[in-house]
């Protein structure tokens, strides 16, 4: 009991001092909760609309708090009959559950605004061919959005949607270039909507900027393909921590219990999985090269 009594002590002061803590900084610690809950949610609603999918933030909500719940649970259950791991793997897990949906979005997000360059290649094509047989910018628009498929399809249907409500075509012009964002795009608006202004042959400017687009794709793929390799074999010395541990797990358990067991184990997995994240996001960031 004398040995006791000092450790519930500290605990009790360790306690009293995060409380001070927290009321010391629960105006940041509040602004930081909202960010991390409302901001995420509406962040997320803001590029779904801009995805053309419509769903409740409401919903959102409960999306992310059933991800991040069932994935700490899942973890937790995993990691059973060890309470003490599955109680801290669970809690790590729930946190990456939270934070997961946002970067997912913006890989759709990003994926959709790729796709849509792509397409601008014959969507532009298309609508230069069509002003030189005598159609309108908003004939030729419409004729793009009968010919291909989505995203461009849906894009286009909206800005002709947009100008049919009384928007000039303009301003519909520059809303795609906030929904959409890419240098192309504000290449491609810039230039139609200060040649409608001056005056131009709009066909050869479509044409103009086919080809840089064609061009920049070329590029692009070359880099990609140059970068690739160095990605991939950064990926494979990821694998390697949790591929030996699985191995030696299998030979030797004894060997590997305390790494499961006692608390030292547990410090070094946690400082493993966050040197593997940071290394996913370190590649990430070395092999993406800006055309």
């Amino acid at each position: 009991m004398n040995f006791a009594a000092p450790h519930w002590l500290l605990a009790i002061v360790v306690f009293i001092s995060a409380l001070l803590v927290a009321y010391q900084f629960s105006g940041r610690i509040l602004d930081w909760i909202r960010f991390q809950s409302i901001g995420t949610r509406d962040y997320i609603a803001d590029k779904l609309q801009l995805m053309m999918m419509d769903i409740p933030p409401e919903r959102i909500l409960i999306g992310q708090v059933s991800l991040s719940l069932g994935l700490g649970m899942l973890v937790f259950l995993l990691c059973l009959p060890n309470f003490a791991v599955g109680g801290i793997f669970g809690v790590i897990s729930m946190l990456i559950g939270w934070i997961l949906p946002r970067p997912i979005i913006d890989i759709m997000y990003g994926s959709r605004c790729t796709k849509f360059v792509e397409q601008m290649v014959d969507g532009l094509g298309l609508m230069s061919n069509g002003m030189r047989s005598g159609l309108s910018v908003v004939q030729a628009m419409g004729l793009v959005a009968q010919e291909m498929p989505n995203p461009i399809q849906q894009e286009f249907n909206l800005i002709l949607s947009q100008n049919k409500l009384g928007v000039s075509l303009e301003e519909a012009f520059l809303n795609l270039s906030r929904r959409v964002v890419a240098d192309e795009v504000e290449m491609f608006v810039t230039s139609v909507n200060i040649l409608k202004e001056t005056g131009g042959n709009l066909a050869e400017t479509f044409d103009t900027i086919t080809t840089l687009i064609r061009e920049r794709i070329k590029v692009e793929g070359k880099i990609k393909a140059m970068t690739a390799q160095a990605f991939w074999q950064g990926i494979i010395l990821m694998c390697v921590p949790p591929f030996m541990a699985t191995v030696l797990s299998q030979s030797d358990p004894e060997l590997m219990r305390p790494m499961f067991t006692h608390p030292l184990g547990w410090v070094i997995l946690t400082v493993v999985v966050i040197l593997e994240v940071a290394a996913f996001f370190m590649i990430r960031k070395v092999t993406k090269i800006d055309v």
